[in-house]
C-alpha cells in the first residue's frame, strides 16, 4: 500500500515534472525501437492503433512515463485500451499529454518491452482531411513534437530509434513511409496492408506516413540511393518534374559531406503545414510545391539537406536548433552555389542578410534562445538565415579545405545520433587547429548583428583615412571587414581591417583619388553599416 501511495504521489507532481523525467537525458529510459501498426479509414478520422516499443531502462523506475495526447474536450485525441509487456497486462492511467505505466512491481534496469493498443481522432500530427482536389488524404506531420498526437512515444529529438510502421488502408490508397518498403500485402476485404521499416535510429519528428491516392514515378538512383517522387495523379506530369532536381542535391551532398544515412528518397506531394518537412528518407512538400515550373529547387535543396543535418544529426535539445535549420539553408546555398556560381550564392546571401537585419529590429535575440518554451516560434530568421550565415563566415575563417573537412567529419562522429553546438565547435575547431571559442560565441549567443558607423576621407597627401566603430548595444565582435575604394577611371584597391573591440582608425594608400567605397563586397560578413564619406 505504500508504493501505491508513493505511485500516486508521483503521479500528481505535475505535467512538466513528467516530461522531463522522460527525456533519455535525465536518465530514466531510451527508446530503441517503435512498431507502429495503424488502421486507417475512409468514412471516419477515428484511427485505430497498436505500438510496439522496445526499451531500455536506464534505473529503476515505478513508473514509465510516454508522450500521449489524451481524448480532449472536443473529443479528439487518443484513447488507451490495454497496456502490456512481456509478462501480462500493467496498469495505466492518461493525463492531458502523457501516459503513465506501471506494474506490480518496478521496472528494473535493462530491456523492457511495451504493447500499447489505443484508438481515437488525431487532433493534431497525422492530417487527415482533403487535398485541393476533394480526394481524401492522410499524412503524418509530427514536427516539433506533434507525433504523440497520434503515437504512443517519447517526443523528444534526442531519444532516436527505430521504427516500422505496418499501415492498413482501403484499397486506392498508396502509402508511403519511413525506411525502406518491406511487403505490400492484400487483407482481402478491400484493404491491404504497407509495411515500411527503418533500421537507422531517427528521431520521432521525422518519423511518418502518407496514404494518398499517389502517382508514382520511380526516377532512378543517385549514389546509389534509390529516387522517387510520389505525387498526386493530377499532377503526374508537372509533379515528376519539379521534384527531378532532388537526385542532384542528393548526389552533391553525398560527395561533400557522406553517405546518404537512408534507404531511399521519395519527395512526396503532402498536406504538411510547411512550406516543405524533411522526413527522413520520404519529403513532404506543400501540395502547391508543384507548379512545372521546377521554381522550388532550393526549397528541395534544403529539405534534402536535413536528410543529413537534422535528421541524421540531430540535435540534442530544441534550442540548439540552428544545427539543422541553419546547416540546411546554407546547405541549399552550397548546391546552389555550386550549380548557378558564386554571384548566385551572394544574392541569396544579401537576402539572407537583409532577413537577418530586419528581424533583429524587431526582436533582439541570439541565435540559442534559451528563453523560448514554443518551439515554434523558433522557426524564426536567427534559426535560418542567421544560423545559415554563421557557417558561411566559418567557411572563410577557418579555409575552404577545412571547412569541408570538418562538416565531413562532424557527420562522421555524430552520424545516427545527437549533437549540441559545442560538440560542432570542437569538431571544427579540430579540423583547423585553431581555437573557435570567440567566433561561436559572438555570432551564437549574442544578440543581432554588428552595427558599424564607417568614416572615410581623402587626404591631400594620397592617403584614405578610414575609421570604424561598432555601435550595437550588446557586445563587441571580432572579424575581417574588407573594404574596397574605387575610382571614376575603374582603378580598385583592396583593404581587409580586422575590427576588434575597440574602435580604430586606419590610414590607406591607394594610389588614386577614390570616388566611392564598398564594404564587404565579395559578402562574406553578417552585419549593417552607416556609412559617412567624402
Amino acid at each position: 500500500m505504500d508504493r501505491l501511495l508513493g505511485l500516486l504521489a508521483t503521479l500528481c507532481l505535475g505535467t512538466m515534472a513528467v516530461a522531463q523525467s522522460a527525456l533519455p537525458r535525465l536518465g530514466q529510459y531510451d527508446v530503441l525501437h517503435y512498431d507502429f501498426a495503424i488502421s486507417l479509414f475512409d468514412g471516419t478520422d477515428q484511427i485505430k492503433g497498436k505500438a510496439g516499443l522496445k526499451m531500455a531502462v536506464l534505473q529503476e523506475a515505478d513508473t514509465l512515463t510516454l508522450d500521449l495526447y489524451a481524448i480532449d474536450q472536443t473529443g479528439k485525441g487518443m484513447g488507451v485500451k490495454k497496456v502490456t509487456t512481456g509478462t501480462g497486462d500493467l496498469f495505466f492511467r492518461q493525463s492531458a499529454r502523457r501516459l503513465h505505466i506501471w506494474g506490480s512491481e518496478a521496472f528494473q534496469p535493462g530491456s523492457t518491452d511495451l504493447s500499447i493498443e489505443y484508438e481515437g481522432v488525431p487532433a493534431d500530427g497525422l492530417i487527415i482531411g482533403e487535398n485541393k482536389y476533394g480526394n481524401r488524404t492522410f499524412f503524418g506531420d509530427n514536427w516539433p513534437n506533434r507525433a504523440h498526437h497520434w503515437l504512443p512515444c517519447n517526443d523528444h529529438p534526442s531519444d532516436k530509434a527505430t521504427v516500422s510502421f505496418r499501415v492498413q488502408a482501403p484499397d486506392g490508397y498508396q502509402v508511403v513511409g519511413t525506411g525502406a518498403l518491406k511487403e505490400e500485402r492484400s487483407l482481402g476485404d478491400g484493404r491491404r496492408e504497407t509495411h515500411w521499416e527503418a533500421k537507422v535510429p531517427i528521431p520521432t519528428k521525422v518519423a511518418v506516413i502518407g496514404a494518398a491516392a499517389f502517382a508514382i514515378a520511380h526516377q532512378g538512383e543517385a549514389a546509389g540511393v534509390p529516387v522517387s517522387a510520389w505525387v498526386f495523379p493530377e499532377n503526374r506530369k508537372e509533379g515528376y518534374a519539379d521534384y527531378a532536381p532532388a537526385a542532384a542535391c542528393l548526389s552533391f551532398f553525398s560527395n561533400r559531406i557522406g553517405p546518404f544515412p537512408y534507404e531511399k528518397l521519395a519527395n512526396v506531394q503532402s498536406k504538411t503545414r510547411y512550406g516543405g518537412m524533411e522526413n527522413a528518407s520520404n519529403i513532404f512538400y506543400f501540395e502547391n510545391s508543384v507548379t512545372g515550373l521546377q521554381d522550388h529547387v532550393d526549397l528541395i535543396a534544403h529539405e534534402v539537406a536535413h536528410q543529413w543535418f537534422g535528421n541524421s544529426v540531430s540535435e540534442g535539445n530544441w534550442h540548439h536548433i540552428w544545427l539543422s535549420e541553419g546547416f540546411a539553408t546554407y546547405g541549399a546555398n552550397l548546391f546552389l552555389e555550386e550549380a548557378n556560381g558564386r554571384a548566385h550564392l551572394e544574392e541569396r546571401l544579401i537576402s539572407d542578410r537583409q532577413r537577418v537585419i530586419a528581424f533583429a529590429n524587431r526582436y533582439s535575440a541570439p541565435v540559442i534562445d534559451t528563453t523560448i518554451t514554443d518551439w515554434n516560434k523558433l522557426l524564426n530568421p536567427n534559426a535560418y538565415q542567421k544560423g545559415g550565415w554563421v557557417l558561411h563566415m566559418l567557411r572563410r575563417k577557418v579555409g575552404e579545405q577545412e571547412f569541408w573537412k570538418g562538416l565531413q567529419a562532424y557527420y562522421a562522429t555524430y552520424r545516427d545520433g545527437n549533437a549540441l553546438t559545442i560538440d560542432f565547435q570542437r569538431v571544427m575547431e579540430e579540423a583547423c587547429g585553431c581555437s573557435l571559442s570567440s567566433f561561436f560565441q559572438q555570432w551564437l549567443y549574442l544578440p543581432g548583428v554588428p552595427e558599424l558607423k564607417v568614416e572615410w576621407a581623402y587626404r591631400s597627401n594620397g592617403e584614405v583615412v578610414l575609421k570604424v566603430a561598432q555601435q550595437q548595444k550588446e557586445g563587441r565582435y571580432e572579424f575581417p571587414l574588407d573594404v574596397e575604394l574605387r575610382s571614376a577611371d575603374g582603378q580598385s584597391y583592396r583593404f581587409t581591417a580586422e575590427v576588434s573591440g575597440e574602435d580604430r582608425e586606419y590610414l590607406l594608400k591607394p594610389g588614386f583619388l577614390p570616388e566611392r567605397m564598398a564594404l564587404d563586397p565579395d559578402t562574406w560578413l553578417l552585419f549593417k553599416a552607416q556609412i559617412v564619406g567624402p
